[in-house]
């Protein structure tokens, strides 16, 4: 068996088209979930009752069982229980019309709340509890100390583990081929099987993930140091 050189290169260029939804699939994830992880943090460090212990089971859940599971459940249990209270309420909601794509979402951001929460919290408690109570003797409350001086000194010791948490989600996009998304992997599998060249389609999407994968660590690594430089009182 020969590799068609020539269809790698080929496909590379077909399987890249599915690059920006694999972006939205990894990104809003994401984003969505440093919000979440911020307030499950915060309320965990705090012990804020009662909701406290809910916040640490779905910690504790989510990270404890497969994301793949969460899209699963999110993909056949939301559409019965917004059918079930659109037929109840008379809301006229019908789930066909929603795009697969917002329930992939959803599963993957309540997933990416509960690995972010556990970051952001390393990276909270890793300050010296000493810059908070200087920023409550100037004046400061504890919202202002946190997002002031907390959060900035905080970011810059995680931004590592953020950029793991993206590499790690970038790769578990594919898992959203199960439920019909052409990501980046899924379509390798289609070009794969339409021209029976499998070999050289994976090759193709392992060279576009590695790729997205070293500009993230690159991108990391500026980051981090603007944001050590700045949180040191340095020029940035």
């Amino acid at each position: 068996m020969t590799i068609d050189v020539a269809f790698i290169y080929t496909s590379f260029f077909e399987i890249i088209k599915a690059l920006p939804l694999t972006m939205i699939i990894t990104v809003v994830p994401l984003i969505v979930g440093f919000f979440i992880g911020v307030g499950v943090a915060l309320v965990r460090i705090y012990k804020v009752k009662p909701i406290y212990p809910l916040f640490d089971f779905y910690v504790s859940f989510l990270r404890g069982t497969p994301i793949i599971l969460h899209v699963f459940v999110i993909y056949f249990g939301l559409p019965m229980l917004i059918d079930k209270l659109s037929s109840v309420f008379g809301w006229g909601i019908k789930t066909a019309s929603i795009p697969i794509l917002l329930f992939v979402l959803i599963g993957f951001s309540l997933a990416a709340g509960a690995y972010m929460s556990e970051i952001i919290r390393s990276g909270i408690l890793s300050v010296d509890r000493g810059q908070l109570e200087a920023a409550y003797s100037v004046g400061m409350s504890t919202p202002q100390a946190l997002v002031r001086v907390v959060l900035p000194q905080a970011i810059g010791v995680i931004l590592p583990n953020l950029c793991n948490i993206f590499i790690g989600f970038l790769h578990t996009s594919s898992l959203a081929f199960t439920v019909s998304q052409m990501e980046l992997l899924g379509k390798a599998s289609v070009v794969a099987s339409v021209n029976l060249k499998f070999l050289e389609a994976y090759i193709a999407a392992a060279f576009i993930y590695w790729g997205l994968t070293f500009l993230a660590e690159r991108l990391t690594a500026f980051l981090e140091k603007r944001v050590t430089s700045y949180n040191r009182g340095g020029v940035v």
